[in-house]
């Protein structure tokens, strides 16, 4: 299979652009459910006319499907599934586990792709999609080459992103939007909170968030070679001109000309570009801010960029095959990519002067016009003597060609051949307790009694828990840079008694299952509707964890196959980040600070052991111990602590015994507020 250039649109328009400049696959989505909302988006009567105009040039249409949907919504994403499959696009693009499972089996037929909000970035992740019945992962765009180059190998179609905007965070694990101002990055509605002045030193203007754009594209040709499937351009908001721009380049760097990456850094950058995830070169470098004279760059190369896609192409080849036979009906076949249509005519005359002959016939069917085909070849077949008007043969050749256009419309570029895994009953041997504490450090337990909780800790910890190992699920890193590593430790922990996981994502899924670990869903699996729920108990995990962007009465409505709990305490998780902003600001500090906004709030910054990630926590904690009646409806409550003292871990979990009332400076999150 040749690699694809995936192109994003954002109107039909950029379809347009994306068509004439040579993309073999478009992105968009609909109305609803779609990861960029506030993107002009698709009727269903604008995405039939994308669709036909797509298929008759032998495009393919991808619909991102790639929000997180409630129990409230889960009908309505089947049903526009359901009308999209019948319009005809090529595959969906898929972030929540209930509605792939749901999307399934309504329209099995049609390929699913796990979009890079499920934040799958290593092997186990990769292998647990194409279990679920994906048959394409769009990776984290945080990857190195190597680290691509070895996903290629696993039997399932890589995608990665080679030119576009780059978050801070890894896709699907960002919350600040939300937190900040309810509108979710999950729910297609990120109000790109990042881009905003965020400073390591106080006082101190900087954008400490802001990261340059993507671009890969002078390391196509290598993507190419370890067999990526998909090349995709990020930009589903960006103006047609972009889009032409982008495809452009792709086109010309896999045919082996030079791009022209000026007019694209023009058109749109933020102080430039970056290939520092994939050149495995993080830090200060990687950082820039869209400026003035990125903007008027812009204007000057938008005229030249439409010249780009202002005509149509000649994008099929067509063959005709023409049967002139005496006492029978003229025969006219059409055929391009596999697609034919056969049209027949009159019964011929004979000739009373000059008898037509295949040079009258071919001049006749090569008027192409404004169609898509140029002609590829004629074959006449005609008996001596006969004759026909030169009006009848354009007619046929006119009935024929339209015919195969509406064939080659129908045709969709692949059909659904991923299977999914029967997962086997994965044995339950732990209860799940009423409270679950999530510590950063052992230490942070010393002044409490575990006997009755769960406990979550790091992975890396376990080696100093000498009682209670049945109460202990184990985290692994939240992103993982070393796969074997991790489950060399998750064996030797076995072997040293513990016996659960605590998974944030599909990787730590993927690695439970392959060790044989008892596995309990955390916050990062992003579980919202009651479809997900049931996914992750076909997978065998015995509890999860919901995720902190519901409503306590979306909570409420969830049907629960395993046990589930929420996050009642903490500074809840905005961020997962490969580059820690303070090191790129100011320098390491040795994993602790925090990075202030432009209104003075402080919020938290931690490195992982091996500082090959960063979490940003909430400037203010969550705090519910005066609601405890409103979660009658959940089965655990989740104590998130981070940099909380032994000290302070004792005197939360006192002031929740007591239903204390809430001191100042708290959130209550987005479980009363809810999300846009």
């Amino acid at each position: 299979m040749s690699i694809e250039i995936l192109a994003p649109s954002g109107s039909m328009e950029s379809v347009r652009a994306a068509v004439r400049c040579g993309a073999d696959a478009i992105y968009l989505g609909g109305k609803e459910f779609s990861a960029r909302a506030n993107a002009t988006n698709f009727t269903d009567e604008e995405l039939c006319e994308a669709v036909r105009y797509c298929h008759l040039n032998g495009v393919a249409v991808h619909q991102a499907i790639n929000t997180l949907a409630t129990d409230g919504q889960l009908s309505e994403v089947v049903k526009t599934a359901k009308r999209s499959a019948e319009i005809g696009v090529d595959a969906f693009i898929i972030q929540d586990l209930g509605v792939a499972a749901e999307i399934r089996k309504a329209v099995g037929n049609i390929p699913l792709h796990a979009s890079t909000q499920m934040s799958i970035h290593s092997e186990e992740g990769v292998l647990l999609a194409k279990d679920l019945g994906f048959s394409r992962v769009v990776v984290s765009r945080e990857l190195s080459f190597k680290e691509i180059e070895h996903l290629c190998t696993l039997g399932i179609e890589i995608e990665c992103f080679v030119h576009g905007a780059l978050c801070m965070s890894v896709s699907g694990q960002c919350y600040m939007s939300a937190m900040i101002g309810s509108r979710s990055a999950n729910r297609g509605l990120c109000a790109q909170s990042c881009r905003l002045p965020f400073s390591a030193k106080k006082g101190v203007d900087y954008n400490a968030l802001s990261l340059k754009d993507l671009s890969y594209i002078e390391h196509i040709r290598e993507l190419e070679r370890i067999g990526v499937a998909s090349l995709k351009i990020e930009g589903r908001m960006k103006r047609p001109e972009y889009v032409a721009g982008a495809v452009t380049a792709c086109r010309k760097a896999l045919d082996g000309q030079t791009p022209d990456t000026d007019t694209l850094k023009a058109v749109f950058s933020r102080s430039g570009f970056t290939d520092g995830y994939y050149c495995n070169r993080t830090g200060r470098e990687m950082f820039g801010t869209r400026q003035k004279e990125d903007v008027v760059a812009a204007e000057k190369v938008l005229p030249e960029l439409r010249e780009l896609y202002k005509n149509e192409i000649k994008s099929r080849e067509i063959y005709f095959s023409a049967r002139i036979k005496k006492n029978s009906p003229v025969l006219l076949s059409a055929s391009a990519d596999g697609a034919e249509f056969s049209v027949s005519g009159s019964i011929p005359q004979s000739a009373e002067k000059k008898a037509i002959d295949s040079e009258y016939v071919s001049r006749q069917l090569s008027k192409l016009g404004d169609t898509v085909f140029s002609l590829g070849g004629i074959d006449c077949d005609i008996d001596d003597g006969l004759f026909l008007p030169a009006s009848e043969i354009n007619e046929l050749r006119r009935n024929a060609v339209s015919g195969l256009s509406e064939e080659l419309i129908k045709s969709r570029s692949s059909v659904n051949s991923a299977t999914v895994t029967e997962f086997p009953e994965a044995e339950k041997i732990f209860p799940t307790r009423k409270t679950r504490l999530f510590v950063r450090k052992y230490r942070q337990l010393s002044k409490v009694d575990i006997t009755d909780k769960d406990i979550v800790i790091p992975l890396s910890e376990y080696d100093k828990i000498t009682d209670c190992k049945e109460n202990f699920l184990l985290a692994p890193p939240r992103y993982i840079t070393d796969e074997k590593s991790v489950k060399e430790m998750l064996l030797s922990a076995k072997k040293n008694g513990f016996g659960r996981v605590y998974c944030n994502n599909l990787s730590h899924i993927g690695l439970a299952r392959e060790v044989g670990m008892e596995m309990a869903g955390g916050y990062g699996l992003n579980i919202t509707n009651s479809s997900s729920v049931g996914e992750l108990a076909r997978m065998g995990l015995s509890s999860c964890e919901l995720s902190f962007e519901l409503k306590l009465t979306q909570i409420s409505a969830i049907k629960r196959d395993i046990p589930c709990g929420i996050i009642v305490y903490g500074r809840l998780p905005l961020m997962l980040t490969r580059n820690c902003p303070i090191a790129a600001q100011t320098g390491c500090k040795n994993c602790g600070g925090v990075i202030t906004d432009r209104t003075g709030r402080e919020f938290p910054v931690m490195c992982s052991d091996r500082k090959d990630f960063a979490e940003i926590f909430n400037c203010d904690r969550l705090y519910l111990a005066d609601k405890q009646s409103d979660m009658k409806n959940t089965d655990f409550s989740v104590f998130f602590f981070t940099d909380e003292t032994a000290d302070e871990v004792r005197d939360i979990l006192t002031r929740y015994e007591n239903n204390e009332t809430a001191p100042t400076g708290i959130t209550r999150g987005l479980y009363y507020r809810g999300i846009i």
